[in-house]
């Protein structure tokens, strides 16, 4: 099979044997490393990932025989499943991608890898950022320490947790004037994802300018539809005649999205009543 097509390839599209395809190249120490790099990076994918396939990205993570680069994907390609698993539970078994009992393994052993100071430092962070996919108390106190940390790199991994472990909004906002683009970015996220109302100027100028950066003005379009779903409404409309068919793409889904959640609150509105 050729895997850079399959990484062409709609992952709906993907044929029935994929998964084991990739459990191959994956368990093949001797294999070629770049076929393995990107089997590690496909294998996350909702549509192969099974106990077998996370369990031989678990076992890559933990062998030091193998690359950083190769173990820094292979935990990476772990945290989808993880946020999965804690979001649906495992109560229906039609949305259960890993065991629960393979789920709490991977939690444990997450944390006990991420305690290992003599770990590489780019492991140690990918090791947090997959974790943080299903939230758990330690990763608070993980999230404040990288954030403190005198490292730019760890900063960057705390602002990208803080999409995921709430108690944030101060160290969001404030790294939404920080200058480093991916710093940015990701606060740009979290504060969508948290709802911060105090980022919304930051939030909606970023979608008027068109100086924005393409991606971070996408995030941004995402981020005002959950901050304040109404205001956006109006203020994504203009989008619609963009040229840029990513942009309207983006405006389309967050318009969705806004309707949505107005709704809702409209529900819980009335609900009080």
């Amino acid at each position: 099979m050729d895997l850079k097509k399959l990484q062409d390839t709609p992952p709906w599209e993907w044929p029935a044997n994929a998964d084991q395809v990739l459990l191959g190249i994956l368990s093949d120490q001797g294999g070629d490393p770049t076929d393995r790099l990107l089997a590690a990076e496909l294998s996350g994918d909702y549509t192969v990932i099974s106990d077998a396939l996370a369990q031989a990205l678990l076992d890559i993570v933990r062998n030091g025989n193998e690359s950083l680069e190769l173990r820094s994907t292979a935990v990476i390609a772990l945290g989808p499943a993880m946020e999965h698993a804690d979001m649906m539970g495992f109560e229906d078994e039609d949305d259960i991608l890993i065991s629960e009992e393979l789920f709490h393994h991977l939690q444990e052993t997450l944390h006990l890898m991420y305690m290992r100071a003599d770990l590489p430092t780019e492991l140690r962070r990918r090791i947090l950022e997959a974790a943080v996919r299903a939230p758990q108390v330690w990763h608070h106190d993980a999230v404040r320490s990288a954030y403190a940390d005198s490292d730019p790199s760890w900063r960057l991994t705390a602002v990208f947790c803080m999409g995921y472990v709430s108690g944030f909004d101060q160290q969001i906002l404030e790294s939404l004037g920080n200058p480093d683009p991916l710093i940015h970015y990701h606060a740009v996220s979290a504060a969508g994802n948290w709802e911060i109302d105090e980022a919304w100027p930051h939030i909606a100028e970023l979608v008027r300018s068109d100086e924005t950066e393409k991606d971070l003005r996408i995030a941004a379009i995402a981020a005002a539809a959950t901050i304040h779903p109404e205001e956006a409404s109006m203020l994504l409309t203009d989008l619609m005649e963009s040229d840029d068919e990513d942009i309207v793409e983006a405006v389309l889904e967050a318009l969705a999205m806004a309707d949505g959640l107005e709704g809702f609150e409209n529900f819980d509105d009335e609900d009080e009543d």
